[in-house]
């Protein structure tokens, strides 16, 4: 057992903030509703490993009942430049009918999201819901799995679901790219939408520190799945 002295506990303040949103990129879920018109949603609540991407999104969505429905979505990544577009539909919900939640928010109903966004739907690859003209970041995804949220919460039971998505086809903006290579996002180009506490913020723009992992060849990462996605 190694001997390590534990420092005293520094002079933070005990709090307890209703959300813990420190932020994470907005991503911008298309689908399709029943009638295939297309259906767009800014949601941050995602993450990546490999091919794989995690959503973590509320019940009452018409998102979440149309991806539940196709087993399909687009997910679109907006760039700073985009962020007009995503707070336009910030407020709104493709569902016919409000939930009181989003009553007491300030949520609309709004069956034209691209237009009220003021974004170019497109057609995808391999999935019905159409990507995001503007977005630099474009991801064609299937579901492969669907967990229960908070499932030991009573209050919480059946209000949040995660979907664990593979991706099929990944599109990007050759001003994103590394010089000379199409399958490598440069991260001083890239510039993410962040949603911190519900607030847009960008990345500045240089390294705060040089990273050790940068020194990993990306190309260690690649899994089954991207190479199952060229079969699609």
């Amino acid at each position: 057992m190694l001997d390590i002295e534990v420092a005293a506990a520094p002079t933070l303040q005990r709090s307890e903030p209703p959300i813990l949103y420190v932020g994470t990129p907005v991503v911008l879920l298309s689908t399709c509703n029943e009638d295939g018109s297309p259906n767009l949603a800014p949601m941050s609540s995602a993450f990546w490993l490999g091919w794989r991407c995690l959503l973590g999104l509320d019940r009452t969505s018409k998102t979440v009942a149309n991806i539940m429905r196709t087993n399909q979505c687009v997910l679109n990544l907006p760039s700073e430049a985009q962020v007009e577009a995503v707070d336009r539909i910030a407020l709104t919900t493709g569902s016919d009918i409000l939930p009181p939640h989003k009553v007491a928010r300030g949520y609309r109903v709004e069956k034209d999201k691209f237009g009220t966004a003021g974004l170019t739907p497109i057609a995808s690859e391999t999935v019905e819901p159409p990507r995001a003209k503007e977005c630099p970041i474009q991801m064609e995804a299937v579901v492969e799995h669907t967990y229960n949220m908070s499932e030991n919460d009573p209050a919480s039971r059946g209000r949040r679901i995660l979907f664990e998505l593979r991706i099929q086809r990944v599109f990007l903006d050759s001003c994103i790219l590394v010089d000379g290579d199409p399958n490598k996002i440069d991260p001083d180009k890239w510039r993410p939408l962040i949603m911190s506490f519900q607030k847009f913020f960008g990345l500045s723009n240089r390294q705060a520190h040089a990273s050790r992992l940068s020194q990993i060849s990306e190309s260690l990462y690649r899994g089954a799945d991207l190479e199952r996605s060229r079969a699609t």
